[in-house]
């Protein structure tokens, strides 16, 4: 019975050809994604958020004006987190939320990380306030933004931001790698390739 599959096999596969290297079109590095592209996936992604992402202060994870907060998922290292705690990590995106009501804060954020996650960013600032005078309840904003942040799957930790960066008033926010930037840490971690 094997040999007869295996001469079925060979039978069928008499005709491939090997691909040469120079048959490879597809190449990570020369990919390019426009700004367009980004953002339609982005407001894709933004329309199924709206609907999990609550503003209803009472759904709400209380937190205190002067508390830090902070969240990591399984698998962050604790050297890594400890870094983003400290603000060693740059962040091209910074966004403020303390002019907004719930609602537009909510899709200034959502469409913000869905924007930096497409990009590549890892790392962004996000300034919510303290809101010690905020209704129905003091910190408001900063409750919503610690409540919406964990439901987003593109968020892998967060933690209040240093003193010289707006203390408890922000929050360093720290992305999973998007799927193209998974590509390229594999191809350069790769074991045996003649990168390390």
């Amino acid at each position: 019975m094997q040999e007869q599959d295996d001469d079925l096999f060979l039978a069928e596969m008499a005709d491939v050809k090997p691909l040469k290297a120079s048959d490879n079109h597809f190449n990570i590095q020369n990919q390019s994604v426009t700004e367009g592209q980004l953002a339609r996936r982005a407001a894709a992604a933004q329309n199924e958020y709206l609907q999990k992402l609550t503003i209803d202060p009472t759904m709400m994870t209380v937190v205190e004006p002067e508390e830090i907060i902070s969240y990591k998922i399984n698998g962050v290292q604790e050297e890594v987190f400890r870094h983003l705690r400290l603000g060693k990590y740059k962040s091209k995106t910074t966004l403020d939320l303390r002019a907004y009501r719930l609602s537009k804060a909510r899709e200034e954020l959502i469409n913000a990380i869905l924007l930096a996650y497409e990009r590549g960013e890892r790392n962004l600032l996000i300034i919510h306030g303290k809101g010690f005078k905020s209704r129905p309840f003091p910190a408001l904003m900063k409750s919503a933004v610690n409540t919406w942040l964990v439901q987003l799957e593109q968020v892998q930790a967060f933690h209040s931001a240093t003193r010289e960066q707006g203390g408890t008033g922000a929050l360093f926010v720290m992305l999973v790698k998007n799927d193209q930037q998974r590509v390229i840490s594999s191809e350069t971690n790769r074991k045996g390739s003649g990168f390390r």
